[in-house]
């Protein structure tokens, strides 16, 4: 097996991928199917998003990738592929390895990366297994950074429009102007999507219900950590800085949010709701009302963004009896720490990461805890599972975010799942100490979905999964109680009667029972009449792309954008490049 030294000195690696590049760039330009399609193996995929049409799509096999080009090849404009760096020769194991190359391409329309995997051709030479190829400008429209960045308010003058606070306040007030786009939310997935239309010049109000930015973190319990490390939590634009801890806390996070308000630029109301919206199919615009401080106000947007967050609204199941209950009874998005519970008895019901990391919360402050868990979970630690599924792109002098963004995206996400099994297993051996522990106290684990682990539930159900940071040794160790395989069969005055007849005792119970789609948000915000018109968000579709989340809706100009931090900064390039699109009238040719 070559080292990392060997393989970037070796030429070879260069020429295999410049002269695969040299050849599709010959089909591309010159609009033959069949020619590009001789460029790929027999299980072949590529992903488009957004190069060579206005949605992000996965095409897999020849036959799927011919048709594709048939239809949209002819009029792209798709240039000349271009390498950007030294290729890496990846071998994953001693039977398997491949090519791994960036390039750069041109459309009509924009400025594209891409990355392409070759691998050894029966008949010799490299075949393509998969390919991306991903706009990342527009033409005509280009984030305005870096040699493009502005230049602001001349010395020794204040400008023909005043000083830089008096031209900030009047873009946020929007006396006399509607916003071309309405983000509603002001989390990971509202703040990302509207720095990334900020660079391309897209007017963009962002409202928050809550007093501060941020406080959608700050507001929950208060132990809480994100699972994902610090190098996948990036926002666009701003890293956070090196001195950053590696989990952060969620009030530091919520500090950040509201710093990275001010440092973008972004104009967000806060203490802000909507009251009601509809779409005006005659002029294609928005009719929204809001309320906040200022009182009630009528805005006309072309375009609304829903970010309210992906796990869309708290479901809460009618248990029979709940309203006989007389101790505290939540929903665990409405917990906010278990500092006045010492000495209490506590039940939660939902055994993933929101009703573990809460019945440890509890543990911690002197609460007798029993956990409700009726279907198994997938379980990994974090010390032992992120540097798995992360380590080889979001690390310490790992790649650039942008390159590490861009190698993730290239992955058709059904290659990833299938990579999500071998990672699945290693991590059980390294935490199998635990999870023998877990099953001996009679708590029920699983692989995840087809064996595809934290990767397949974070994709497919956007749940069911723990990613342990303590709760699972205190189960294992019979510190925190664990009632396995029986459901809520009604409530008491005092507690909980499960249908196996066990009956808990509660002077406090919070229902970690997840959430409902959120298209619900959707339907509580705008009504039937837009809901209706909106596909189900989350999973995969038959392509393997996910439903409904960061590309067209099933409603004109709707979009819902949400995520984690690292899935937030990704996608919201793409869904940015769609709207400016449609305001540029790119999508009606």
């Amino acid at each position: 097996m070559a080292t990392d030294t060997e393989t970037a000195l070796d030429p070879s690696l260069r020429e295999a991928a410049e002269d695969w590049l040299r050849q599709m760039s010959s089909a591309l330009q010159a609009d033959d199917p069949e020619a590009a399609v001789a460029l790929f193996g027999a299980d072949a995929w590529w992903r488009d998003l957004l190069a060579l049409g206005w949605d992000l799509r996965t095409f897999h096999g020849a036959e799927a990738i011919a048709a594709m080009l048939a239809e949209r090849l002819p009029g792209s404009g798709i240039g000349e592929l271009s390498l950007e760096a030294q290729p890496q020769l990846v071998e994953p194991d001693e039977t398997s390895c491949w090519i791994e190359a960036l390039f750069a391409f041109e459309t009509s329309v924009a400025y594209g990366r891409g990355v392409v995997r070759l691998v050894p051709a029966e008949e010799g030479g490299w075949r393509a297994w998969t390919l991306l190829t991903a706009a990342q400008e527009l033409k005509g429209s280009e984030e305005r950074r870096g040699a493009r960045r502005p230049t602001g308010v001349a010395h020794g003058s204040q400008g023909a429009n005043g000083t830089w606070l008096a031209r900030r306040e009047r873009e946020r007030a929007y006396a006399d102007r509607d916003p071309e786009v309405l983000v509603i939310g002001a989390g990971q997935g509202g703040l990302s999507i509207a720095a990334r239309l900020g660079q391309l010049g897209v007017d963009t109000l962002v409202i928050e219900q809550n007093p501060r930015v941020g406080d959608n973190w700050r507001n929950r319990y208060e132990s809480l950590v994100l699972h994902d490390p610090v190098w996948a939590d990036h926002l666009p634009y701003m890293d956070f800085p090196d001195s950053w801890p590696v989990y952060t806390p969620k009030d530091k996070l919520g500090d950040w949010f509201e710093s990275y308000v001010a440092s973008m630029e972004l104009n967000v109301w806060t203490e802000t709701q909507l009251l009601r919206g509809s779409y005006d199919e005659s002029e294609e615009r928005w009719a929204v009302r809001i309320t906040g401080p200022g009182g009630e106000r009528d805005l006309r947007p072309s375009h609304v963004v829903l970010a309210t967050g992906a796990l869309g609204e708290p479901y809460k199941p009618d248990f029979l009896g709940a309203d006989a209950f007389e101790g505290t009874l939540v929903h665990s998005s409405e917990h906010a720490g278990a500092e006045e519970w010492e000495g209490a008895r506590a039940v939660v019901v939902g055994a993933c990461n929101s009703g573990l990391d809460i019945a440890q919360d509890f543990h911690a402050h002197g609460a007798d805890v029993a956990v409700v868990q009726r279907s198994s979970t997938y379980v990994m630690t974090s010390a032992n599972g992120i540097p798995v599924i992360f380590g080889g792109l979001y690390y310490e002098g790992g790649p650039a975010t942008e390159d590490a963004d861009l190698i993730a995206a290239s992955y058709p996400l059904p290659v990833m799942l299938e990579f999500a099994k071998a990672q699945t297993q290693a991590i059980a051996e390294l935490d199998r100490e635990l999870l023998d522990g877990l099953e001996r106290a009679g708590f029920q684990t699983d692989f995840g979905d087809d064996g595809g682990g934290l990767m397949s539930r974070a994709l497919r159900r956007g749940g069911g999964y723990y990613i342990d940071v303590g709760c699972a040794q205190l189960i294992a160790d019979g510190e925190v109680k664990v009632h396995q395989g029986a459901g809520v069969e009604r409530f008491t005055a005092t507690g909980v009667l499960l249908s196996d007849g066990a009956e808990l005792e509660a002077d406090v119970i919070v229902l970690a029972t997840g959430y409902a789609n959120m298209r619900e948000t959707a339907r509580r915000l705008f009504g039937d009449a837009v809901a209706d018109r909106c596909n189900p968000v989350w999973d995969l579709d038959a392509e393997g792309e996910m439903n409904t989340i960061w590309r067209p809706s099933g409603h004109p100009r709707f979009w819902f954008m949400g995520g984690s931090l690292q899935l937030a900064r990704v996608y919201s390039r793409y869904l940015a490049l769609q709207i400016k699109a449609e305001l540029n009238g790119l999508t009606e040719a």
